[in-house]
C-alpha cells in the first residue's frame, strides 16, 4: 500500500516526521482528508486538530492554524504551533479556554472579542487532543464494512 509522507513543522522545530496512510486537517472550509495520491493543494487551516493515522494507530496534534500542502504523496503542515497530545498540559489549556470565555461575555470591542474567539478555538483543539490522549485512546475508530 501507498503511504503518504508527513511533516508537521513550526518556526521553533519539525513536530513529526513519518510515514502515514491518512491525515485528517481543519481546513478554513471544513475537514480535510487527506489520502495516498492526492491532488496537488495548498490551502490555509484553522486552529483544530490534526490526525495522522498509520495502520491502526493515530497520531494527534493541536494546531492553532497556518497551511498545508500537498504535492507528490508529500503532505507538509507549516503551522503556527502544533502539539502533539502527549505535550498538552490539559489543566493549562482548560483555564485557557476559561479566560477566554469569561473574555467574550464582557462588553468588548471587535478586536478583542476576534482576539478571544481565536483563543477559544485553540483551547478547545488542545483539550479535545488532550482528552484523547487521557482516555488512552492510540487507534483509529473502526470503519463500516462497505460489503
Amino acid at each position: 500500500m501507498t503511504s503518504l509522507s508527513l511533516e508537521v513543522v513550526t518556526a521553533q522545530r519539525l513536530v513529526y516526521a513519518g510515514q502515514v496512510d491518512a491525515v485528517q486537517a481543519p481546513g478554513v472550509r471544513g475537514r480535510l482528508g487527506i489520502l495516498p495520491h492526492h491532488t496537488p493543494l495548498l490551502t490555509l487551516l484553522q486552529p483544530g486538530e490534526l490526525v495522522a493515522r498509520r495502520g491502526e494507530s493515530e497520531t494527534r496534534f493541536a494546531v492553532t492554524g497556518g497551511f498545508l500542502e500537498v504535492f507528490q504523496d508529500q503532505v507538509t503542515v507549516f503551522a503556527d504551533a502544533a502539539e502533539p497530545a502527549e505535550e498538552i498540559d490539559l489543566h493549562r489549556a482548560e483555564e485557557a479556554r476559561r479566560k477566554a470565555q469569561d473574555l467574550l461575555l464582557r462588553k468588548i470591542d471587535i478586536l478583542e472579542f476576534a482576539r478571544a474567539e481565536a483563543a477559544l478555538r485553540r483551547s478547545l483543539a488542545r483539550i479535545k487532543v488532550a482528552r484523547w490522549r487521557r482516555a488512552g485512546r492510540t487507534t483509529a475508530p473502526k470503519l463500516p464494512s462497505m460489503h
